[in-house]
């Protein structure tokens, strides 16, 4: 059902709403979004990152990030690095605000990648809220390029066989945590 009605909220939206232009992180055109921006209501943000176990020593990657509230948390509330990545330039702009406004732009980075191509090996920690899909497709990478005991957490949408470790609900949200195993 969710994914029904994301995929409506997608179909709605014009395409020239997501039209890309050049940024001073990004020097090329980016291709156009998977999902409209949905928000993460605030007790799942909180939810995800106690379910990771977020603290000052993580990196955190928010891959799709919005307005920037999961890495915007994360550094307010535990001290936490934390990069998010969005392939939509007027995210980065909304979201590099708030950080402004949240004091916290020390340890808060917004990149407009798409998050296919963008290295995120660094992470201890990885974020989402995006489409079943879109989950299944960046797992081999997720899997690859992280680090093990890199913690996953994923808002409303598991990813298909690699069943969670945990699995909670926070005010009617559902949120995911695995942790990259050995290889």
């Amino acid at each position: 059902m969710k994914t029904m009605i994301i995929a409506l909220l997608l179909a709605a939206v014009p395409a020239a709403t997501f039209a890309q232009t050049p940024t001073a992180q990004s020097s090329r055109k980016l291709r156009e979004p998977d999902v409209v921006f949905v928000p993460t209501p605030q007790a799942a943000v909180d939810g995800m990152l106690a379910m990771a176990k977020v603290g000052k020593n993580d990196v955190l990657f928010d891959l799709g990030s919005g307005d920037g509230r999961i890495p915007i948390t994360a550094a307010k509330k535990f001290g936490t690095r934390s990069v998010g990545i969005d392939i939509n330039p007027e995210r980065i702009a909304e979201a590099n605000a708030k950080a402004k406004e949240a004091g916290v732009t020390n340890l808060v980075e917004f990149r407009n990648e798409d998050l296919f191509e963008v290295d995120f090996s660094s992470a201890t920690v990885v974020t989402l809220y995006l489409l079943p899909q879109l989950n299944l497709k960046l797992r081999p990478k997720l899997l690859s390029s992280l680090k093990p005991g890199t913690r996953i957490v994923s808002h409303a949408f598991d990813m298909s066989d690699w069943k969670p470790e945990r699995e909670e609900t926070f005010e009617g949200r559902t949120v995911y945590l695995w942790t990259v195993p050995k290889r």
